[in-house]
């Protein structure tokens, strides 16, 4: 399984590792699915973990450390030169779509205007996307 996981997905990760976020999170660490990532993703994230008020939860170090994780574990490809084929009530999401859909991957969000296209993308929320992980990873054994 690949799955794409919106900044924001990791972020609240980070933030709670014992909610869903943080679950998603370690199903990847634990080898349940491959991560796929693009120069913007990492790009977006970088820049949110650096916002004044996530600086207070998280460390400088602990940033540059996710951010390591991602861009070094994960399979960074390049970000799609196309848009995608169906777009995001928030054109900024739009690369978050093509980048799920050039590495035929799921995208894992909190964000609500990618949410609402669940019935034309394959996109997920974390606890969605868990029970997704769990049945195959049942389905496999």
């Amino acid at each position: 399984m690949r799955a794409v996981l919106d900044p924001n997905v990791i972020i609240s990760a980070a933030l709670s590792r014992g909610g869903s976020p943080g679950r998603v999170f370690r199903y990847w660490l634990e080898g349940a699915y491959e991560l796929f990532a693009s120069p913007m993703l990492l790009h977006e994230l970088e820049r949110a973990l650096a916002y004044p008020k996530l600086r207070d939860r998280i460390a400088a170090d602990e940033a540059e450390e996710l951010l390591e994780l991602v861009s070094r574990q994960g399979r960074v490809v390049e970000d799609p030169h196309l848009p995608p084929e169906i777009s995001s009530p928030d054109p900024e999401d739009d690369y978050l779509i093509a980048l799920a859909s050039v590495s035929r991957s799921v995208l894992v969000s909190g964000d609500k205007d990618l949410l609402e296209l669940s019935d034309r993308i394959p996109v997920y929320s974390p606890t969605a996307f868990l029970a997704l992980i769990e049945a195959f990873g049942r389905d496999r054994t």
